[in-house]
């Protein structure tokens, strides 16, 4: 049986990863795709929700990122994350600008206050603390949402439309100065996109495995390993699942202690 599938288009934020972390350690599967996913690449992709992430550009400059035309029209769960929830009111009939004179120009951590009548923030605290990164400001919130969190600075720092399911947050929850932000990724999951949490890391190696032993069969795997993240990973995958029969050949003496890979 196929997991269900959440999808975080990256519009060059520096926390996508950090964000499929977060959404993993929710048991839901998840995968990190370029803004540039094409609308029928992502109906493939058949996801229970969107994330798009935060970016360092402003939505309403020439030559900014976008989503696919039509993204909107999928009827697919979507969470906006700082630049994302600015896309969210960019391309829903608000208005994006530049913040003027300081004002709801945030930085750094943040008293936050909360209504909890959103799912977003069911079961939260009223007020706490998050993660503030954004220079440009929600002149006019889109038709259809309401604003569900604020800041001393900042009266719109998170907007909701529950009917089509779209959530957007200037601040960063996947971050760890952000309290209680896993809980708000959880209730999008959940709470929204109506998740089962069906994924484990632990399921996902053996599936890895078995896909492995399946393609390879009794032939011999050649792996360059540089030491980094990724090679090695795939050297541990591959050492468990046909490690083996590819044991002690043709390597030297002194390295027969290991699997040749």
């Amino acid at each position: 049986m196929q997991n269900q599938k959440v999808l975080i288009l990256n519009f060059g934020g520096q926390y996508d990863q950090l964000i499929a972390r977060r959404v993993r350690e929710c048991s839901v599967y998840c995968e990190v795709k370029p803004y540039t996913m094409t609308l029928s690449e992502i109906r493939a992709f058949d996801p229970i929700g969107i994330i798009f992430t935060g970016g360092p550009d402003s939505v309403y400059k020439e030559n900014s990122y976008h989503p696919a035309e039509g993204i909107f029209e999928l009827g697919i769960p979507i969470l906006g994350i700082c630049y994302g929830c600015q896309l969210l009111a960019h391309h829903l009939g608000g208005m994006v600008t530049a913040a003027e004179n300081e004002n709801a120009r945030e930085y750094g951590k943040t008293l936050t206050f909360y209504d909890n009548s959103c799912l977003l923030f069911d079961g939260l605290d009223e007020e706490s603390i998050s993660w503030m990164s954004h220079g440009d400001y929600m002149k006019k919130v889109p038709d259809g949402f309401r604003l569900v969190a604020r800041s001393g600075k900042c009266p719109n720092v998170a907007i909701c439309d529950e009917n089509r399911k779209y959530y957007g947050v200037q601040f960063h929850p996947e971050v760890n100065h952000t309290e209680n932000g896993t809980t708000m990724i959880r209730n999008f999951l959940y709470k929204v996109c109506g998740a089962v949490g069906d994924w484990t890391m632990e399921s996902y190696m053996y599936r890895c495995i078995e896909e492995i032993r399946s393609k390879v069969g009794n032939d011999k795997v050649l792996l360059a390993l540089s030491g980094g993240v990724d090679s090695s990973v795939c050297a541990a995958l591959f050492a468990e699942a046909v490690g083996s029969q590819n044991r002690n050949r043709n390597v030297r003496s002194s390295e027969k202690n290991y699997p040749c890979i």
